[in-house]
């Protein structure tokens, strides 16, 4: 698929692969953070998820993509346990973490969270203030030793979050009466607060505004740096704007994944260039 017709069929624009294929040429050995090993997922008796395997590789974004119920999603809540909250979810295959088996019976589920944090769809800010939605986790893990050490790590993770200097005249006040876009920008911060090694993102820009979601993606770029991130995105030119990789999922089966700039402009299977080009999803 030549370049010209991408552009008309997608709208994702030569500029954002070339920016992203400039990434990817400094990225190429970066190490394997967490990894999927024949995934599969029922809930009751509906199979979710079919033999997937992906790795997810330090300091990148990968982005899942994918019609609404392929499963993305699915697979994404598998990587911190949050399908342990479903009784009727059962996860088979192996999903590793630093390759440590992260469904080990020996594993703490509250440690893996932390280490594996979540951002959702509709920003879920604590119905406490903008300060407490922060520390609520330093706090409850012990990561600060006193009420210094504890402002200390609320003021980072703000100014990681890219929050700081709007709301640090009004720390007090209720997270819940920010904007949509600061209410997601501070969930962001709400999960950095507790030194996790990989952010999830389900769709965090779905509920945003055009300024707000061009805010948040920035703020990706910049985690990147010291975070893994996974993204899921029903927009094509999201994921071709923030990610490194890209998957994609249909029917509950991995159908293909690689560098974006791949996926995008030379994918492998015939499903993959359908979606891509919207012959269906």
């Amino acid at each position: 698929m030549t370049m010209d017709v991408l552009e008309e069929k997608t709208g994702i624009k030569g500029a954002h692969m070339a920016t992203a294929q400039a990434a990817i040429n400094m990225q190429e050995n970066k190490p394997v953070k967490m990894q999927g090993k024949d995934v599969c997922v029922h809930y009751g008796n509906k199979q979710a998820l079919f033999d997937v395997n992906l790795d997810i590789r330090q300091n990148e974004v990968t982005a899942l993509i994918g019609p609404s119920g392929c499963g993305k999603s699915t697979f994404l809540r598998c990587l911190n346990r949050m399908n342990d909250t479903i009784d009727i979810c059962h996860v088979d295959g192996d999903i590793l973490l630093d390759s440590e088996d992260i469904y080990d019976p020996k594993i703490d589920v509250v440690e893996l969270r932390a280490r594996v944090g979540m951002v959702f769809q509709k920003p879920n800010p604590f119905p406490k203030s903008i300060f407490e939605n922060v520390a609520y986790g330093p706090r409850i893990h012990g990561l600060a030793k006193n009420k210094a050490e504890l402002e200390e790590i609320v003021a980072t993770s703000l100014q990681r979050a890219g929050l700081f200097n709007e709301v640090k005249d009004r720390l007090d006040e209720p997270g819940t009466g920010l904007s949509g876009g600061q209410q997601q920008r501070l969930c962001i911060a709400r999960a950095i607060a507790v030194s996790p090694e990989v952010i999830l993102m389900d769709e965090p820009c779905s509920a945003l505004d055009p300024i707000a979601t061009a805010k948040v993606e920035e703020l990706i770029d910049e985690l990147r740096e010291k975070y893994t991130i996974v993204i899921v995105t029903h927009s094509m030119q999201q994921a071709a704007r923030v990610s490194q990789r890209t998957a994609f999922f249909h029917m509950g089966i991995l159908v293909e994944e690689g560098f974006t700039n791949d996926i995008f402009t030379n994918p492998e299977d015939q499903r993959t260039q359908d979606y891509i080009t919207g012959r269906f999803g």
